[in-house]
């Protein structure tokens, strides 16, 4: 008997993932003999219900919410011995995860391709103890996204995050940063720092377009100068996807990271508000075998 579990946040996209449920499990039933649904009520319930898909043998797991729902998932499924195929529907703002892997964003046409047999292993990476599926930020533009609202992210998209960078901007600091990696050691005076395992960071597919899901690599760009006449410079580089070519950025990709500053500073994990400094990253290559279109 094969089996399928559907981890659903019912207030995800406006409470529709509860529209979509019969949708995704009349799908899911044309491949599986069975599809159980596990609600989340409360912050973890996604990590648990993932952890128990895996103990009880499930063939496949499907994250039903938005971008906390799939990082919550992943959690659960990471470094397990039996981890069932990864399926997503997003319901959130930026969807990341799912733009890299070509996963509709339209969450009923995603709801369609939760029944495709076709897989494709995907790297998700290790920050400490705990597990992020797309990037890791450190600095005062980096905090700014903990200010974004759910009205901006619904009125806005990915823009939100662009226009509180941009406040963070005008008080500025840089801080200093020492970070170690496969080539060896970087230290200097730095405005933010970006590590991304995809292509695609806050919506943008420029910030690191050389990032594939699998290449076992972390691209990291860390910004040196974020002065007025640099950000004019920095801006159309960025847009273009040539940052990394820009002589106040760092760029190396690296299969792990040490990072670490004398200042009390916080690394975003995924959008949301991480663990503080000195932390150590690496990547588990090929860790999930994500449900793709046929």
């Amino acid at each position: 008997m094969t089996k399928a579990m559907i981890i659903c946040n019912p207030s995800a996209g406006k409470e529709k993932a509860r529209e979509l449920l019969p949708t995704a499990i009349s799908n899911l039933k044309e491949v599986y003999d069975e599809v159980y649904v596990r609600e989340t009520k409360q912050e973890g319930d996604a990590v648990v219900f993932a952890q128990d898909a895996c103990v009880e043998q499930y063939d496949a797991v499907i994250s039903m919410g938005g971008d906390g729902t799939v990082s919550e998932t992943i959690n659960g499924l990471a470094e397990q011995r039996h981890r069932p195929a990864f399926g997503l529907i997003p319901l959130g703002t930026v969807n990341d995860f799912a733009r890299a892997l070509s996963i509709p964003l339209d969450p009923e046409e995603a709801a369609c391709v939760v029944s495709s047999q076709r897989t494709k292993a995907a790297d998700i990476g290790k920050i400490n103890n705990q597990f992020f599926m797309n990037v890791l930020a450190v600095g005062a533009v980096a905090e700014a996204t903990y200010n974004v609202s759910v009205k901006q992210k619904t009125l806005l998209g990915p823009l939100a995050y662009l226009i509180e960078g941009g406040k963070a901007l005008v008080k500025k600091t840089p801080f200093k940063l020492t970070v170690e990696h496969d080539s060896g050691k970087w230290q200097g005076e730095s405005y933010l720092m970006v590590a991304a395992l995809t292509n695609s960071v806050g919506g943008f597919n420029t910030v690191a377009p050389d990032a594939r899901i699998n290449d076992g690599k972390i691209h990291v760009l860390i910004i040196k100068d974020l002065s007025l006449p640099n950000i004019m410079k920095i801006v159309p580089s960025l847009l273009w996807g040539e940052l990394k070519k820009h002589d106040q950025v760092e760029y190396f990709q690296t299969s792990f990271l040490d990072v670490s500053s004398d200042e009390e500073l916080a690394v975003n994990i995924d959008g949301d508000e991480g663990v503080p400094l000195p932390f150590r990253a690496q990547i588990l290559n090929q860790h999930l075998n994500v449900i793709v279109p046929k």
